[in-house]
């Protein structure tokens, strides 16, 4: 089952895979969603569709990926659906690997990468000066005040997140370095073979990230950790929220 599709050129899944997927049932899935609509809109603006079979219309969502990781977090942490977070991080990583590979490459000098770096950076923070704005807007979120204010925490959550991401301690990616130390383990001057080669397998690009002690070093997507070394990137550099 596919769990993750491209809908008006985003990445996301839907209340009726992650129902499938967790094997619950989706009107529970949908009042989650409802209950926590504040909170998963501090990621985004959900999309809300209805679709007839014959019957009774069914209302879903489209959730992208911060949203549906922080749905699973409200749900109880069972092990199906501990199997199915692991499934969504693993399609989500890939679908940003597609993506990346008909990107063009980043640049090989410093100087370049910094300037590319830059500009992602700026184009970054337009796009989350506009969903700021439309956030401010929406009359369902409450005052202007606190419009500015949930603004502002997701921005600050989307920057942290980067930040791990480009030091290699994110939940999607992450370097040798830092796993060693997270783990307290060493996988020797040979560990990376195994992730190189899953990665291979996949015709998948590892990036590189900036250590400022060895220089630019490689970042290992989660499934390759998964399968090499069976260390799941979300318990590891992640945080579950509180259980419902």
């Amino acid at each position: 089952m596919t769990i993750v599709i491209i809908n008006d050129g985003d990445a996301v899944t839907t209340t009726l895979a992650i129902a499938e997927g967790t094997l619950s049932d989706h009107a529970s899935v949908i009042k989650l969603v409802r209950t926590y609509q504040a909170d998963l809109e501090e990621f985004g603006l959900l999309d809300f569709k209805s679709e007839s079979t014959g019957g009774r219309p069914t209302e879903y969502a489209f959730l992208n990926e911060p949203q549906s990781t922080l749905l699973l977090t409200y749900m109880r942490n069972t092990e199906i659906v501990r199997a199915f977070k692991k499934k969504l991080v693993r399609e989500f990583w890939e679908m940003v690997q597609q993506r990346n590979q008909r990107a063009p490459a980043l640049p090989d000098d410093y100087i370049g990468a910094l300037e590319h770096l830059l500009a992602s950076k700026r184009a970054e923070q337009l796009a989350i000066d506009e969903r700021d704005k439309a956030i401010e807007t929406k009359a369902e979120i409450g005052s202007r005040r606190e419009a500015t204010a949930m603004a502002t925490a997701s921005a600050a959550v989307r920057q942290v997140q980067k930040l791990k991401d480009d030091l290699g301690l994110g939940t999607r990616q992450a370097a040798v370095l830092a796993v060693e130390k997270a783990v307290g383990r060493k996988f020797g001057v040979s560990g990376y073979a195994p992730l190189r080669r899953w990665c291979k397998a996949r015709g998948i690009t590892a990036p590189k990230v900036f250590h400022p002690t060895f220089g630019f070093v490689r970042c290992w997507p989660a499934g390759a950790w998964m399968d090499a070394y069976q260390i799941d990137l979300a318990d590891l550099f992640g945080a579950d929220g509180e259980q419902a």
